[in-house]
């Protein structure tokens, strides 16, 4: 099959130039959107894990309060 030239009007080529800087904007835009909300996702991980770290630790020494109250003392 021979290669045949393709006529395009220059005001249809224009327009899909422009429809592609706009989808070519639309996507990196999608893509710093995408960026921000993985960075909240990590932050919220970080977060959650600091909290669960913490009540880990207040159970820990309510366990240690509440065995030493209820043992009896030896002397």
């Amino acid at each position: 099959m021979e290669k045949m030239p393709v006529f395009v009007k220059i005001e249809e080529y224009n327009e899909v130039l422009n429809l592609m800087r706009t989808i070519r904007k639309k996507l990196d835009e999608a893509k710093g959107t995408l960026l921000k909300i993985h960075d909240l996702k990590n932050e919220e991980d970080h977060q959650l894990e600091m909290w669960q770290n913490t009540l880990a630790e207040v159970e820990k020494k309510i366990d240690f309060v509440d065995h030493s109250l209820n043992e009896p003392q030896h002397f």
